[in-house]
């Protein structure tokens, strides 16, 4: 009988230290898992702050680059009437501006193609921050009660 008596007493002792073990196991999870969530959520304005120097570096390369078509573009009028005969063209010969001319056309192709890149790279930046406002929506509506969906 003794034993019996101090098995079910070591038994409700142990069901009641287990249900404070539980609640502790409760908080131990939701302490992890707002810690979880708020690393999460640094993460998340990290990439933005990431994202928005990208972009403002794409903004101020697509600036400069505007910038030397416009140069290259006022050049390239002047050498065009200089080829035409319509400018005094000095001492240049016309083989040496059909020189400067095609490399002048070669510069502004490449200008083209750099801001196509630029282009690209921002349109990707544009898509990255759409997924990743997408992303964070479904995370507050995964974050709902079942019973809320």
């Amino acid at each position: 009988r003794k034993q019996a008596t101090e098995y079910s007493t070591s038994s409700s002792d142990e069901e009641f230290e287990s249900k404070p073990s539980l609640t502790h196991k409760a908080k131990r999870a939701l302490r992890k898992r707002r810690k979880l969530e708020k690393e999460t959520k640094q993460l998340i304005k990290q990439e933005e702050l990431k994202r928005l120097h990208k972009a403002q570096a794409v903004q101020r390369q697509l600036e400069e680059l505007e910038e030397r078509q416009r140069a290259l573009e006022i050049f390239g009028v002047e050498l065009e009437r200089e080829l035409r005969g319509e400018a005094d063209s000095g001492t240049k010969d016309e083989n040496q501006m059909l020189h400067e001319w095609f490399e002048l056309v070669m510069e502004k192709n490449k200008l083209m193609r750099y801001e196509s890149e630029l282009l690209i790279i921002a349109q990707e930046l544009e898509l990255e921050d759409h997924q990743s406002r997408l992303e964070q929506q479904l995370r507050e509506k995964m974050a709902i009660d079942g019973k809320s969906k």
